[in-house]
């Protein structure tokens, strides 16, 4: 079941955390991926008890490899490959809530503005008083 040589990319797309390997490989070579800490190529074999941390949209997530496969199977054997460690997820749920409280704190339209409420809102910013 386990390889003994897996690249990094390889292993991001079999954990299903990226789409395709294409996508993992690019996310390593932006600097997204950080293998025990440090950057990395695409092409670093990983070993079990690494830690991969990596950036998935707005969170972060840092993992630690329990078993290195290269086939791409359902997420439920696909979690099974990595174990996320406690820190990792205290600061994902904290930055999770702190997007949630700043997006109820910023003001939004209930709708979009009809025809005539934009016209009203360009007169008004094309007006001297708005400058």
């Amino acid at each position: 079941m386990s390889e003994t040589k897996v690249r990094l990319d390889k292993w991001l797309w079999a954990a299903r955390f990226y789409k395709t390997r294409s996508v993992a490989t690019d996310m390593i070579n932006g600097g997204k991926v950080h293998y025990n800490g440090q950057r990395c190529k695409a092409s670093k074999a990983v070993e079990v008890g690494a830690e991969v941390k990596l950036r998935q949209g707005y969170d972060e997530k840092t993992v630690v490899i329990k078993v290195v496969e290269q086939k791409r199977q359902n997420f439920t054997v696909a979690q099974t490959l990595y174990e996320e460690t406690p820190a990792s997820i205290l600061h994902r749920e904290a930055q999770q809530l702190a997007r949630s409280s700043s997006a109820a704190m910023s003001p939004r339209p209930d709708k979009r503005p009809d025809k005539k409420q934009r016209r009203t809102l360009i007169n008004f910013k094309n007006s001297d008083k708005f400058e």
